[in-house]
């Protein structure tokens, strides 16, 4: 089976500044991958690398066993970005439709069908904002946003789902949820790649971690992690502490 992401050697600058210098990891089928790393390591840049956002200067990506750059079943990546939250917020949408657009790479140009409905409907109740179906997007808060930008995701049937910072504005409460809800996503089988500043939050839901700080330092198991030196040498002596509770 081949991974759902595979990076070799590669590097990428903007400009004369290099983000990403010369990364090999893969991604399997089920992971749940936390990309960690200090501001400015390069982290949203490979992860828009994964996702064919960029196109790296050197080395080679393959999206689902293709070349990202000829990637073309968009439907089977759902991504969140930093700005989903606040940005998101300005979309004048229902809920619904903020999610029905997630079967429009299916429909196609044809009117949506009972099928495409009932896929809506499960998005919205395995996220459970169903009661919410009817609201305006811009008059949620951060975590409801959020959620509704995940049901948009399991609406177009995504197999990857990649969040950069997702919890960025959202409550201790509402975040706790919103980390169970990624754990019960992924256990159905939907491959994740998280980034996420709070490493402690990492290190307790996701069972990889891949530090960086422009070069990889880890990429393994998150117990291996834990147990190895790279927070220290990815972070300096600002490394902060790590929870560990799988």
């Amino acid at each position: 089976m081949s991974p759902v992401v595979d990076i070799e050697n590669v590097s990428f600058a903007y400009g004369d500044t290099v983000a990403i210098r010369d990364v090999s990891l893969t991604i399997s089928k089920g992971d749940f991958l936390g990309l960690i790393g200090p501001n400015g390591s390069g982290k949203t840049t490979l992860l828009h690398l994964m996702l064919g956002l960029h196109a790296p200067d050197e080395g080679t990506i393959e999206l689902f066993g293709e070349p990202v750059s000829e990637f073309a079943d968009g439907e089977r990546i759902g991504y969140v970005s930093q700005q989903a939250t606040s940005r998101g917020g300005t979309m004048p949408v229902t809920v619904r439709e903020a999610v029905t657009m997630g079967r429009f790479p299916h429909a196609g140009h044809a009117p949506l069908s009972d099928a495409d409905h009932d896929a809506v409907d499960d998005a919205l109740e395995t996220v459970d904002i169903s009661e919410l179906a009817d609201k305006q997007v811009n008059q949620l808060s951060g975590g409801q946003r959020q959620r509704a930008f995940i049901a948009r995701a399991l609406a177009s049937e995504a197999d990857l789902l990649a969040l950069d910072e997702p919890t960025v504005g959202v409550d201790a409460e509402s975040r706790d949820e919103f980390y169970r809800l990624l754990e019960s996503l992924n256990e159905s089988g939907i491959t994740i790649v998280l980034i996420e500043h709070d490493i402690g939050v990492v290190t307790d839901r996701a069972d990889h971690i891949a530090c960086i700080n422009q070069e990889l330092y880890h990429h393994g198991d998150t117990e291996s992690f834990v147990e190895s030196d790279a927070l220290t040498e990815a972070y300096g002596t600002s490394g902060q502490v790590v929870h560990h509770h799988h």
